[in-house]
C-alpha cells in the first residue's frame, strides 16, 4: 500500500497508481512551488549501474558528458535510436559507486533489458530497483530541507534552470526556469510511511519547528512543469520526438562529446537543419471552463470547425495554473508561424477521429522553439561557371 494515498483529500489517478491531488490542486501549486510540499513519484523507475566501467560505458550510449562525473552531480541525458529518436529520458547521479538512473514510468523495464544486451566484457552490473527504491520531488525550501535531513540514498538535482555545459538553448529571451529547483530524492520503499509523515494531513506533520509541509499531486507538478516549459517523457515525448523539438539540448545533450547511437541526427538537425516540429505553449481561452485532453488537434484560427481542416499540432498537457488559468504544451508544425492565432479541438476528442468533437477552445502561442532553430553553420555555396 502506498503510505501517500492515506494521507486526508488523497485522489489516486488509475493510470499511475498515486495520487493525482489532495482535494485542492491550485493551493497545492503554490505550495510546490514555494518549497512547502512533496510530491509522491513511487510509481516511476529506479535503475542502478554498478561497476568499474559505469560512466564510461553509459556515456558511450547516451547524449551527455558522463565521463568524469563527480559523486553526488546530476545530469539529464537521453539514450536514443539510430535515427536520433527519443527512446529514454534519463535522470542520472553517481553516489562514487553506484550510477541511479531515475526513469518515468513504464521505462525501468526496458532500459535494463536494452542495457543487459549492451554489457559485452564490460565491468558494469545493471538491476532495476523500482521495487526497492522509490522517489519524491521537492523544491527548494522547507520540504527539501526536511527530505535531505532524513538522509535520502541519493538526490538528484534538475539542472533545467540553466543550459548545461556543451548544450545550446533555442528559446530566446527571458527563460521562465530561471528559478527552477526541483530535487529527486531517493529512498528505500520501507520508508515512505516515515517520509508521509512529514507532510501535512497526517498525524505527525511538523518537523522540530520548521514550516509546516503539505502533500502535492501530479497536477500540481504537471502545472508548474508545463509553465517552465519542463518536456517529460511520459507526457510529451511520442516515437517521432528528437531533442531539439523540445528544446532538450539545453541539459540533455553534450553537442562536443564522443560517438553515440543518434549523434549524427542530432548534429545534422542542430548544425545544418530545423527540427519538423517544435514545441510552444498555448494560452487557453478559459471562457468555456474546459481544458484539451492530451492528443488534443491544433488548428489554425478558424478552421477547427471545418470537417476537412487539416490540423498543425496537438496539446501534450494541458493544465490550469494558479496564476496563468489555462495553459497548454503544444507540438506544432515547424511551418505554423510564430504569431498565428490557434484552436484546439478539446474535451473528448483528444485527436480521436471516431470520437465526438469537444469544444473549440481559442489559443495563443508562446514561443519556445522557434520556427528558425537549427541551421547554425553555413553551408558555403560553390560557384558556377
Amino acid at each position: 500500500m502506498n503510505p501517500f494515498l492515506d494521507l486526508s483529500g488523497a485522489v489516486a489517478d488509475p493510470a499511475t497508481g498515486v495520487a493525482a491531488h489532495y482535494g485542492e490542486p491550485l493551493p497545492e501549486q503554490r505550495a510546490l512551488e514555494a518549497g512547502r510540499a512533496v510530491v509522491d513519484l513511487s510509481h516511476r523507475g529506479v535503475v542502478t549501474v554498478s561497476g568499474a566501467d559505469r560512466l564510461s560505458w553509459l556515456h558511450s550510449m547516451t547524449s551527455q558528458q558522463l565521463l568524469g562525473l563527480r559523486p553526488g552531480e546530476s545530469v539529464e541525458t537521453l539514450l536514443l535510436d539510430a535515427n536520433g529518436r527519443i527512446e529514454r529520458a534519463i535522470r542520472l547521479v553517481d553516489d562514487g559507486e553506484r550510477s541511479w538512473l531515475l526513469v518515468d514510468e513504464g521505462s525501468a523495464e526496458p532500459l535494463v533489458a536494452f542495457l543487459l544486451r549492451m554489457r559485452f566484457a564490460l565491468r558494469v552490473d545493471v538491476h532495476d530497483v523500482s521495487s526497492e527504491f522509490a522517489a519524491v520531488l521537492a523544491f527548494a525550501g522547507p520540504a527539501a530541507e526536511a527530505l535531505r535531513a532524513a538522509q535520502p540514498i541519493v538526490e538528484w538535482r534538475d539542472p533545467w534552470a540553466e543550459v548545461a555545459p556543451g548544450g545550446v538553448q533555442y528559446a530566446t529571451g527571458e527563460h521562465p526556469a530561471e528559478a527552477w529547483s526541483a530535487a529527486q530524492f531517493v529512498f528505500p520503499r520501507e520508508r515512505l510511511a516515515e517520509i508521509a509523515s512529514l507532510v501535512a494531513g497526517s498525524a505527525a506533520a511538523s518537523v522540530r519547528g520548521a514550516e509546516r509541509l503539505r502533500a502535492a499531486g501530479l497536477l500540481a507538478l504537471d502545472a508548474l512543469e508545463v509553465r517552465a516549459w519542463r518536456p517529460a517523457q511520459h507526457a510529451d515525448v511520442d516515437e517521432r520526438a528528437i531533442p531539439h523539438e523540445f528544446d532538450w539540448l539545453r541539459t540533455s545533450v553534450h553537442l562536443t562529446k564522443g560517438c553515440y547511437r543518434g549523434q549524427e541526427t542530432v548534429a545534422k538537425v542542430h548544425n545544418l537543419g530545423h527540427p519538423p516540429r517544435r514545441l510552444a505553449m498555448l494560452h487557453l481561452d478559459g471562457s468555456g471552463g474546459e481544458l484539451p485532453v492530451p492528443g488534443a488537434l491544433v488548428y489554425l484560427a478558424g478552421t477547427a470547425g471545418e470537417a476537412d481542416a487539416r490540423p498543425v499540432g496537438r496539446v501534450t498537457r494541458s493544465v490550469l495554473h494558479h496564476e496563468w488559468g489555462g495553459i497548454a504544451l503544444a507540438l506544432l508544425k515547424r511551418s505554423v508561424d510564430e504569431d498565428a492565432r490557434l484552436e484546439v479541438r478539446g474535451g473528448a476528442d483528444g485527436g480521436d477521429p471516431g470520437a465526438a468533437p469537444g469544444e473549440i477552445i481559442a489559443a495563443a502561442q508562446e514561443v519556445i522553439v522557434p520556427v528558425g532553430a537549427g541551421s547554425v553553420r553555413e553551408i558555403p555555396r560553390l560557384k558556377r561557371l
